[in-house]
Protein backbone atom coordinates (compact mmCIF):
# COMPACT_ATOMS: atom_id res chain seq x y z
CA UNK A 1 0.00 0.00 0.00
CA UNK A 2 1.64 3.18 -0.96
CA UNK A 3 0.64 6.79 0.07
CA UNK A 4 -1.89 7.36 -2.91
CA UNK A 5 -3.85 4.56 -1.52
CA UNK A 6 -3.59 4.78 2.20
CA UNK A 7 -5.13 8.74 1.27
CA UNK A 8 -7.72 7.27 -0.55
CA UNK A 9 -8.71 4.55 2.01
CA UNK A 10 -8.87 7.73 4.82
CA UNK A 11 -10.82 9.93 2.80
CA UNK A 12 -13.32 7.09 2.37
CA UNK A 13 -12.94 6.80 6.50
CA UNK A 14 -13.42 10.45 7.20
CA UNK A 15 -16.72 10.49 4.61
CA UNK A 16 -18.64 7.52 6.04
CA UNK A 17 -18.08 8.45 10.03
CA UNK A 18 -18.38 12.28 9.13
CA UNK A 19 -21.59 12.11 7.11
CA UNK A 20 -23.33 9.19 9.00
CA UNK A 21 -22.53 11.97 12.08
CA UNK A 22 -24.50 13.89 10.07
CA UNK A 23 -27.32 12.00 9.30
CA UNK A 24 -27.57 10.99 13.04
CA UNK A 25 -27.54 14.48 14.00
CA UNK A 26 -30.66 14.83 11.64
CA UNK A 27 -32.76 12.15 12.83
CA UNK A 28 -32.10 13.30 16.39
CA UNK A 29 -32.73 17.15 16.21
CA UNK A 30 -35.95 18.35 18.28
CA UNK A 31 -39.63 18.19 17.16
CA UNK A 32 -40.09 21.00 14.75
CA UNK A 33 -42.93 23.89 14.89
CA UNK A 34 -45.72 22.19 12.75
CA UNK A 35 -45.86 24.47 9.33
CA UNK A 36 -49.86 23.59 8.13
CA UNK A 37 -48.53 24.23 5.02
CA UNK A 38 -50.96 22.63 1.86
CA UNK A 39 -50.79 21.05 -0.71
CA UNK A 40 -48.93 18.16 0.79
CA UNK A 41 -48.22 15.83 -1.65
CA UNK A 42 -48.97 12.42 0.28
CA UNK A 43 -52.67 13.63 1.08
CA UNK A 44 -53.47 13.08 -2.66
CA UNK A 45 -55.97 15.55 -2.67
CA UNK A 46 -55.92 17.05 -6.43
CA UNK A 47 -57.19 20.33 -4.84
CA UNK A 48 -54.99 20.76 -2.09
CA UNK A 49 -57.14 19.82 1.11
CA UNK A 50 -56.32 17.90 3.99
CA UNK A 51 -57.15 15.15 6.18
CA UNK A 52 -57.72 17.83 8.77
CA UNK A 53 -60.92 18.77 7.45
CA UNK A 54 -62.34 15.42 7.61
CA UNK A 55 -64.90 14.79 10.67
CA UNK A 56 -63.39 12.93 13.74
CA UNK A 57 -60.24 12.84 12.01
CA UNK A 58 -57.99 11.77 14.37
CA UNK A 59 -60.37 8.22 14.77
CA UNK A 60 -60.03 7.49 11.24
CA UNK A 61 -57.19 4.84 9.40
CA UNK A 62 -54.61 7.73 7.51
CA UNK A 63 -53.84 6.56 3.54
CA UNK A 64 -50.95 7.95 2.86
CA UNK A 65 -50.25 8.31 -1.11
CA UNK A 66 -46.21 7.96 -0.99
CA UNK A 67 -46.27 7.20 -4.84
CA UNK A 68 -47.63 11.26 -5.05
CA UNK A 69 -44.85 12.64 -2.88
CA UNK A 70 -42.02 10.76 -4.73
CA UNK A 71 -43.55 11.91 -8.06
CA UNK A 72 -42.79 15.52 -5.99
CA UNK A 73 -39.65 15.15 -4.69
CA UNK A 74 -37.44 13.14 -8.15
CA UNK A 75 -38.20 16.15 -10.34
CA UNK A 76 -37.31 18.72 -7.58
CA UNK A 77 -33.97 16.64 -6.72
CA UNK A 78 -33.07 15.66 -10.50
CA UNK A 79 -34.39 18.63 -12.22
CA UNK A 80 -34.43 21.35 -9.31
CA UNK A 81 -37.74 22.19 -10.61
CA UNK A 82 -38.96 24.73 -8.04
CA UNK A 83 -35.82 27.20 -9.44
CA UNK A 84 -37.13 26.69 -12.62
CA UNK A 85 -40.55 28.04 -12.10
CA UNK A 86 -38.98 30.51 -9.37
CA UNK A 87 -35.72 31.38 -11.15
CA UNK A 88 -35.40 30.67 -14.61
CA UNK A 89 -31.93 32.91 -15.36
CA UNK A 90 -30.36 31.03 -12.31
CA UNK A 91 -31.29 27.27 -13.43
CA UNK A 92 -30.11 27.73 -16.45
CA UNK A 93 -26.39 27.12 -14.48
CA UNK A 94 -27.73 25.47 -11.61
CA UNK A 95 -28.94 22.41 -13.51
CA UNK A 96 -26.59 21.58 -15.65
CA UNK A 97 -23.97 21.67 -11.95
CA UNK A 98 -25.99 19.19 -10.48
CA UNK A 99 -26.87 17.08 -13.39
CA UNK A 100 -23.31 16.80 -13.63
CA UNK A 101 -22.78 15.77 -10.42
CA UNK A 102 -25.35 13.07 -10.57
CA UNK A 103 -24.21 11.59 -13.81
CA UNK A 104 -20.61 11.62 -12.49
CA UNK A 105 -21.35 9.67 -9.04
CA UNK A 106 -23.16 7.39 -11.38
CA UNK A 107 -20.23 7.12 -13.61
CA UNK A 108 -18.40 6.17 -10.49
CA UNK A 109 -20.72 3.69 -9.27
CA UNK A 110 -20.24 2.04 -12.43
CA UNK A 111 -16.98 2.16 -12.81
CA UNK A 112 -16.60 0.49 -9.47
CA UNK A 113 -18.76 -2.17 -11.06
CA UNK A 114 -16.51 -2.11 -13.54
CA UNK A 115 -13.70 -3.03 -11.13
CA UNK A 116 -15.10 -5.59 -9.78
CA UNK A 117 -15.97 -7.48 -12.74
CA UNK A 118 -12.71 -7.13 -13.81
CA UNK A 119 -11.69 -8.88 -10.34
CA UNK A 120 -13.39 -11.70 -11.56
CA UNK A 121 -12.44 -12.21 -14.81
CA UNK A 122 -14.70 -10.33 -16.39
CA UNK A 123 -13.52 -7.49 -19.08
CA UNK A 124 -15.01 -5.31 -21.89
CA UNK A 125 -14.34 -6.85 -24.89
CA UNK A 126 -14.94 -10.39 -23.73
CA UNK A 127 -17.88 -10.34 -21.41
CA UNK A 128 -20.99 -8.53 -23.05
CA UNK A 129 -21.76 -7.74 -19.02
CA UNK A 130 -18.79 -6.08 -18.62
CA UNK A 131 -19.04 -4.57 -22.16
CA UNK A 132 -22.40 -2.74 -21.20
CA UNK A 133 -20.92 -1.56 -17.95
CA UNK A 134 -18.16 -0.21 -19.57
CA UNK A 135 -19.87 1.79 -21.69
CA UNK A 136 -22.69 3.13 -19.20
CA UNK A 137 -19.71 4.24 -17.81
CA UNK A 138 -18.28 6.49 -19.95
CA UNK A 139 -21.45 7.42 -21.10
CA UNK A 140 -22.61 8.71 -18.01
CA UNK A 141 -18.94 10.39 -16.82
CA UNK A 142 -18.24 12.02 -19.59
CA UNK A 143 -21.53 13.82 -20.12
CA UNK A 144 -21.45 14.49 -16.56
CA UNK A 145 -18.00 16.20 -16.69
CA UNK A 146 -19.00 18.46 -19.08
CA UNK A 147 -21.97 19.39 -17.40
CA UNK A 148 -20.57 20.28 -14.44
CA UNK A 149 -17.82 21.89 -15.67
CA UNK A 150 -20.02 24.49 -17.53
CA UNK A 151 -22.43 24.93 -14.28
CA UNK A 152 -19.32 25.13 -12.62
CA UNK A 153 -18.16 28.09 -14.47
CA UNK A 154 -21.84 29.21 -14.78
CA UNK A 155 -22.64 29.42 -11.61
CA UNK A 156 -18.98 31.59 -10.53
CA UNK A 157 -20.04 34.06 -13.10
CA UNK A 158 -23.84 34.22 -11.96
CA UNK A 159 -22.27 34.78 -8.45
CA UNK A 160 -19.98 37.51 -9.92
CA UNK A 161 -22.48 39.46 -12.24
CA UNK A 162 -26.16 39.54 -10.64
CA UNK A 163 -25.78 42.01 -7.95
CA UNK A 164 -28.34 40.13 -5.47
CA UNK A 165 -25.80 36.67 -5.62
CA UNK A 166 -22.87 38.86 -5.29
CA UNK A 167 -24.33 40.38 -2.40
CA UNK A 168 -24.97 36.77 -0.61
CA UNK A 169 -22.31 34.79 -1.66
CA UNK A 170 -19.11 34.37 0.37
CA UNK A 171 -15.28 33.29 -0.48
CA UNK A 172 -16.40 29.38 0.55
CA UNK A 173 -19.37 29.61 -1.88
CA UNK A 174 -16.40 30.30 -4.72
CA UNK A 175 -13.81 28.00 -3.11
CA UNK A 176 -16.33 25.20 -3.46
CA UNK A 177 -17.25 25.79 -7.36
CA UNK A 178 -13.75 26.72 -8.63
CA UNK A 179 -12.37 22.88 -6.49
CA UNK A 180 -15.30 21.09 -7.87
CA UNK A 181 -14.71 22.89 -11.14
CA UNK A 182 -11.01 21.35 -11.25
CA UNK A 183 -12.35 18.30 -10.79
CA UNK A 184 -14.84 17.99 -13.50
CA UNK A 185 -12.17 20.09 -15.84
CA UNK A 186 -9.24 16.99 -14.77
CA UNK A 187 -11.40 14.70 -15.12
CA UNK A 188 -12.32 15.41 -18.29
CA UNK A 189 -8.66 15.34 -19.22
CA UNK A 190 -8.07 12.64 -17.40
CA UNK A 191 -10.80 10.60 -20.01
CA UNK A 192 -9.00 12.06 -23.04
CA UNK A 193 -5.60 10.50 -22.13
CA UNK A 194 -7.46 7.59 -20.89
CA UNK A 195 -10.60 6.87 -23.09
CA UNK A 196 -11.74 3.34 -21.48
CA UNK A 197 -10.63 4.51 -18.22
CA UNK A 198 -8.54 1.30 -17.94
CA UNK A 199 -5.73 3.16 -15.39
CA UNK A 200 -8.73 4.20 -13.11
CA UNK A 201 -10.63 0.89 -13.39
CA UNK A 202 -7.36 -0.77 -12.28
CA UNK A 203 -6.72 1.65 -9.55
CA UNK A 204 -10.15 0.87 -7.84
CA UNK A 205 -9.39 -2.79 -8.47
CA UNK A 206 -6.10 -2.79 -6.63
CA UNK A 207 -8.19 -0.89 -3.73
CA UNK A 208 -10.53 -3.58 -3.51
CA UNK A 209 -8.24 -6.57 -3.46
CA UNK A 210 -5.71 -4.59 -1.40
CA UNK A 211 -2.67 -4.57 -4.15
CA UNK A 212 -0.08 -2.56 -5.21
CA UNK A 213 -1.63 0.22 -7.53
CA UNK A 214 -0.75 0.96 -11.45
CA UNK A 215 1.22 3.99 -12.40
CA UNK A 216 -0.42 7.02 -12.75
CA UNK A 217 0.55 9.77 -14.86
CA UNK A 218 0.88 12.98 -12.87
CA UNK A 219 -2.65 14.60 -14.38
CA UNK A 220 -4.18 11.22 -12.78
CA UNK A 221 -2.95 11.76 -9.58
CA UNK A 222 -3.79 15.46 -10.04
CA UNK A 223 -7.19 14.39 -10.67
CA UNK A 224 -7.49 11.84 -7.50
CA UNK A 225 -6.14 14.22 -5.01
CA UNK A 226 -8.50 16.68 -5.82
CA UNK A 227 -11.19 13.88 -5.65
CA UNK A 228 -10.32 12.09 -2.52
CA UNK A 229 -9.63 15.43 -0.67
CA UNK A 230 -13.13 16.81 -1.43
CA UNK A 231 -14.86 13.61 -0.43
CA UNK A 232 -13.43 14.07 2.75
CA UNK A 233 -14.47 17.53 2.69
CA UNK A 234 -18.13 17.34 1.33
CA UNK A 235 -19.73 16.13 4.76
CA UNK A 236 -18.49 19.00 6.44
CA UNK A 237 -19.95 21.61 3.87
CA UNK A 238 -23.65 22.95 3.71
CA UNK A 239 -23.84 20.79 0.64
CA UNK A 240 -25.26 18.22 2.05
CA UNK A 241 -28.42 20.12 1.80
CA UNK A 242 -28.94 17.26 -1.14
CA UNK A 243 -29.49 14.76 2.00
CA UNK A 244 -30.80 17.78 4.38
CA UNK A 245 -33.58 18.61 2.16
CA UNK A 246 -35.46 15.39 2.44
CA UNK A 247 -35.78 15.69 6.31
CA UNK A 248 -37.01 19.24 5.56
CA UNK A 249 -39.58 17.77 3.75
CA UNK A 250 -40.19 14.62 5.51
CA UNK A 251 -39.99 15.70 8.84
CA UNK A 252 -40.85 19.26 8.49
CA UNK A 253 -43.23 20.39 5.83
CA UNK A 254 -45.02 17.05 5.27
CA UNK A 255 -45.50 15.83 8.96
CA UNK A 256 -48.98 16.27 9.32
CA UNK A 257 -49.57 12.91 11.91
CA UNK A 258 -51.93 14.03 14.94
CA UNK A 259 -51.05 13.62 18.46
CA UNK A 260 -53.51 11.77 19.87
CA UNK A 261 -52.06 10.70 23.23
CA UNK A 262 -48.94 9.52 22.47
CA UNK A 263 -46.78 9.04 25.71
CA UNK A 264 -43.31 9.65 24.05
CA UNK A 265 -44.15 12.62 22.10
CA UNK A 266 -46.14 14.03 24.67
CA UNK A 267 -43.11 14.14 27.15
CA UNK A 268 -40.83 15.32 24.04
CA UNK A 269 -42.82 18.26 24.02
CA UNK A 270 -42.84 18.98 27.67
CA UNK A 271 -39.16 19.00 27.42
CA UNK A 272 -39.06 21.35 24.42
CA UNK A 273 -41.64 23.83 26.46
CA UNK A 274 -38.83 23.78 29.04
CA UNK A 275 -36.20 25.35 26.77
CA UNK A 276 -35.35 29.01 27.38
CA UNK A 277 -36.28 31.18 24.15
CA UNK A 278 -33.68 33.66 23.33
CA UNK A 279 -35.23 35.81 20.60
CA UNK A 280 -34.52 39.54 20.61
CA UNK A 281 -37.61 40.08 18.62
CA UNK A 282 -39.90 42.02 21.31
CA UNK A 283 -43.32 40.81 19.92
CA UNK A 284 -41.66 37.19 21.36
CA UNK A 285 -41.45 38.50 25.15
CA UNK A 286 -38.26 36.36 25.68
CA UNK A 287 -36.15 38.83 28.18
CA UNK A 288 -33.31 37.62 26.59
CA UNK A 289 -33.64 34.11 27.60
CA UNK A 290 -35.32 34.15 31.21
CA UNK A 291 -38.81 32.80 29.47
CA UNK A 292 -39.33 29.45 28.26
CA UNK A 293 -41.43 28.27 25.33
CA UNK A 294 -44.15 27.47 27.90
CA UNK A 295 -44.46 31.25 29.02
CA UNK A 296 -44.09 32.44 25.67
CA UNK A 297 -47.32 30.67 24.74
CA UNK A 298 -49.16 31.49 27.32
CA UNK A 299 -48.38 35.09 27.73
CA UNK A 300 -49.55 37.98 25.48
CA UNK A 301 -45.89 40.05 25.87
CA UNK A 302 -48.21 43.15 25.06
CA UNK A 303 -50.46 42.67 28.07
CA UNK A 304 -47.48 42.17 29.97
CA UNK A 305 -46.04 45.29 29.36
CA UNK A 306 -49.30 47.04 29.78
CA UNK A 307 -49.04 46.20 33.23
Amino acid sequence: MDILQLLTYLSGVVFVVAFAAKLLKYFTMPMHVRWELYPIPHEGKPYGGSFFEEVDHWKKTRHKDHMAQYAFMVPEILFIRALYEDNRPLWYVTFPFHMGLYLSIGGLVFLVIGAILQIIGLMPGTSALAQLVHSITIILAVIGFVLGAIGAVGLIIRRLSDPLLRDTSVPIDYFNLVWLGAIFVTSFLVWLTDPGFVVSRNYLASLLTFKPRPELSALQIINLLLFIGFWAYFPFTHMTHMVSKYFMWDKVKWDDSPNVGDAGVDAKIKTYLGYPVTWAAPHIGAEGGKKTWADVATTNPWTEQAK
